[in-house]
């Protein structure tokens, strides 16, 4: 079986999978986005080792989980998720860290790429933010509101890559990522707001009852495009400093979950602050 082929496969299957778990929300929801951001954390550490810094993996992987799930419990009124709590776990990964690794383990390093890998890999938590957007109403609507940043997440790369191929001559950056070119990240952009201003239209509005300007829509897909290959070239910063192609390969024909998520760690949280700014409720 061919590369392109497993990529098809697995695409076919895990994204009707990932928006019904979106549209069913609470645990289901809470439960993959843990998983996520424990393999994600689970990644960093794994190449950050290359670099000769070895996170507290355990600590790490098991804090990336707990983020989501402290989120969700936190909307049910379970558990109150605070700014002080947030900072006692952080202290408490630190202890953990000294204590383990010592004064010889190079401890200031493993706690900055533990909190790091912590914090990065979590991000993904706000796809949760975005179901349960104060302006949605109903699964549906927070299905589309989710799904809007990841599919201009995914018009971007498309736009990268078929404008890239066909016109791409100079380079974007070459020393960070040598593939990408100027006419790929521009051609990424205009699909993204294309997409955008299609999606507005006939999914957002109809059937969520919320919208945007069209230079709402036009601005947001702008920031969103930006954001996205933002975040890609970060990616490929850490693994070029680690020597590494691929985050791991628990994708197959796709790399690791950081390879498929790089740019969307980086425009969920956007994506939220942006839409809370821009979106609006549409009057039934």
């Amino acid at each position: 079986m061919s590369e392109l082929t497993r990529r098809i496969i697995f695409a076919v299957i895990a994204a009707p999978a990932g928006v019904a778990i979106i549209y069913f929300g609470d645990w289901a929801l809470a439960t993959m986005l843990a998983i996520l951001s424990a393999l994600g954390a689970w990644e960093l550490f794994r190449f950050s080792k290359e670099t000769g810094t070895r996170a507290f993996e355990p600590a790490g992987i098991a804090l990336a989980a707990f983020i989501p799930i402290a989120v969700h419990a936190s909307r049910l009124g379970v558990y109150n998720l605070s700014l002080t709590a947030v900072l006692a776990l952080v202290l408490l990964l630190f202890a953990s860290t000294l204590w383990f690794r010592g004064a010889t383990g190079r401890p200031l390093a493993s706690v900055s790429i533990t909190v790091f890998g912590v914090v990065y890999a979590s991000l993904i938590t706000y796809v949760y933010a975005l179901r349960y957007h104060q302006y949605a109403v109903g699964a549906l609507a927070g299905t589309l509101v989710a799904v809007l940043p990841v599919l201009l997440t995914w018009a971007t790369d498309v736009g990268a890559y078929a404008f890239g191929r066909m016109f791409g001559s100079k380079k974007l950056m070459p020393s960070v990522s040598p593939g990408k070119t100027v006419a790929g990240a521009l051609g990424g952009l205009i699909l993204t707001v294309i997409v955008c201003l299609l999606y507005v239209r006939f999914a957002l509005i109809p059937y969520a009852q919320l919208g945007l300007t069209i230079q709402g829509a036009i601005l947001f897909a702008i920031i969103v495009s930006v954001a996205g290959q933002t975040g890609d070239l970060a990616e490929s910063l850490l693994k070029r400093e680690a020597g590494v192609k691929d985050s791991s390969t628990l994708i197959p024909g796709h790399g690791g979950i950081l390879d498929r998520f790089d740019s969307l760690l980086f425009v969920l949280p956007i994506a939220f602050l942006v839409l809370g700014k821009l979106m609006l409720p549409i009057p039934r």
